[in-house]
This record gives structure tokens, sequence and C-alpha cells, in this order.
């Protein structure tokens, strides 16, 4: 009994061992794998374009939480309105060939992104001007202003990530 047991266990690993082997070149391959094939700079891209995207949406969320708040504190939007021109400056690169789904790199961008580069490069455009008109307005203190110029950034935002974004 314990000798069957045995081979059963040795055909199961080396059936397994067969089917992962299978998968290494084709759709089903292992996250190991399609880690080895991934080219460290655009990892490096890709990881920099994540991090700074998150960097401005934690800038949007602080003045987001301060319009929600009984009585807003003006030097804390002004100060993540500030870091937004900051956070992207050169967005346009943070996007090169390559740097897409294609990768082998868990990216919410979305292939739309170079199949649009135009479209999308003047999306990035759009955000900037929003993102800067926001840090002047947020400068002069006068929370309604602030609020108007907060909306319209926050709809260049959401142009883009409607056509560029998975699953926003």
């Amino acid at each position: 009994m314990k000798k069957r047991g045995v081979k059963i266990l040795c055909s199961a690993l080396a059936g397994l061992t067969m089917l992962t082997a299978c998968g290494q070149n084709g759709e089903n391959a292992t996250d190991e794998a399609v880690t080895a094939a991934v080219d460290p700079a655009i990892a490096e891209v890709i990881e920099a374009r994540q991090k700074a995207l998150k960097d401005v949406g934690g800038a949007f969320k602080a003045i987001s939480d301060q319009f929600k708040a009984d009585s807003p504190d003006i030097e804390k939007i002004q100060l993540a309105a500030a870091s937004v021109p900051t956070l992207t400056e050169g967005m346009a690169e943070w996007f090169p060939d390559g740097s897409g789904p294609e990768a082998g790199i868990e990216t919410d961008a979305l292939p739309a992104i170079w199949e649009s580069k135009e479209d999308f490069l003047s999306k990035v455009s759009d955000f900037q001007g929003a993102a800067a008109n926001l840090n002047s307005v947020a400068q002069s203190g006068d929370v309604a202003a602030i609020g108007a110029a907060f909306k319209e950034t926050g709809g260049t935002c959401k142009a883009c990530h409607d056509k560029y974004r998975l699953d926003d």
C-alpha cells in the first residue's frame, strides 16, 4: 500500500511539473517566467509611474478631504495643490513604448494610450494645464474659486481615465 501511494504521488508531481513547463512560453506562463522576461528598465519606468500617480491621487484626496470638512484648512489645500504640477512634471514621458500591459507587469494603463498617443498626450497636457491653474487659484485662498478649479482639474483627470485607464 505504501509503494502504491508513493508511486501515485510521484506520478502526480511529474504531471504537475510537465503542465507547468507547458505553460512557460504561452499564455499560461507562470508568474516567475513572466517576471524573468520583464525588461528591468521598463519595470522601473512602470514602478515610478505608478508611484507618481499614487502621489497625485494622494494630493487630490487631501484637497477633497478638506472640502468635505466643516472648515477647510486652506494651507493644506494650498500645499496639496502646489504639489500636483511638480508631481506631474514630465508626465508625457511616463508612458514610453513597451510600458503597457505587454510588459508583463500589472498596470492599469490600457493599450489605447499607445494606439492613440496624440490624443493621450493632449489629455495629459490638458491635465497639466488644469493642475497649474488649480495651484494658482489655490494660492489666492478663495475657497469657492479653488473648488471650481479643483472640479475642472478632476474633469481633465477623469477624461484621461475614462479612455486610457483600466477599471477606474
